[in-house]
């Protein structure tokens, strides 16, 4: 599934699924665009795919802010000259429950970045996208298809669900031009996802969830990382308004 001379963009790829795609695009042959906050995480990822010869561009950026966001599509283009993929994998969980009167807060801090940076960032690609038949994936969840067991996901949840049903709208618009919209729906994730959401020890609560998976472990970021190149390559050219899950089986137990 080469992707050599392809030009690909990854939100929030400074850990995570993100720095895991952005190295397998890279040693797949893609010139890679990272954009996340943390400009520390940057440069180790940016390490990691040096070490294969590529140079990756490095954008510190908080995708969240319109300002910010506004300018990582042309920053793409301006330094490698075209864009063939964009992978909007950047996101966020923010807990709040009605009854404690903090969802709606927390509904607007995951949105802005779970939902909207999303659409801005996939209009201000598709132009580009045009040109190069290209494509998208959004890294969505499981989270899109379920209630959650715990108040406090509400808002998470429900940019999801928003999630998915603008990968399927975006997927019908972007069709008349060629370009493909897909989305990938991960489990619980092997990665450091709730730590940094301030969620909890993630070795603690990953360790928990292995426990009720019902095949018995969770999916680190590499095979999460697998199924986006899948849906960005040319294997997967008929392939456009799908969500692909890949949950351990959690989703069989409703």
């Amino acid at each position: 599934m080469s992707l050599i001379n392809k030009v690909v963009l990854v939100t929030g790829a400074s850990s995570g699924i993100g720095a895991a795609t952005a190295l397998l695009l890279a040693k797949e042959g893609a010139n890679v665009a990272l954009v996340a906050r943390n400009a520390a995480k940057l440069a180790v990822v940016a390490k990691q795919i040096e070490a294969l010869a590529k140079k990756p561009l490095i954008i510190q950026a908080d995708i969240s802010n319109e300002t910010e966001a506004s300018t990582v599509v042309s920053k793409t283009v301006d330094h490698f000259g075209k864009l063939d993929v964009l992978v909007n994998n950047a996101g966020i969980e923010v807990q709040g429950t009605i009854l404690n009167g903090d969802a709606l807060e927390a509904y607007d801090k995951v949105m802005k970045l779970n939902v909207r940076a999303v659409i801005q960032l996939t209009t201000l690609a598709a132009p580009f996208l045009a040109k190069t038949k290209g494509n998208i994936v959004n890294v969505s969840s499981i989270a899109s298809t379920l209630t959650s067991k715990y108040p406090t996901g509400l808002p998470y949840y429900v940019s999801k669900a928003a999630l998915d049903h603008f990968t399927r709208c975006a997927a019908l618009e972007l069709a008349s031009i060629g370009v493909r919209v897909n989305s990938v729906n991960p489990g619980p994730v092997d990665n450091e996802f709730p730590t940094n959401n301030n969620l909890g020890d993630a070795s603690v609560i990953n360790q928990e969830r292995a426990k009720i998976s019902p095949l018995g472990f969770l999916a680190k970021s590499e095979e999460i990382a697998d199924v986006i190149l899948f849906l960005a390559s040319e294997k997967a050219r008929s392939v456009t308004g799908s969500s692909y899950f890949i949950d351990n089986g959690f989703l069989l137990k409703g």
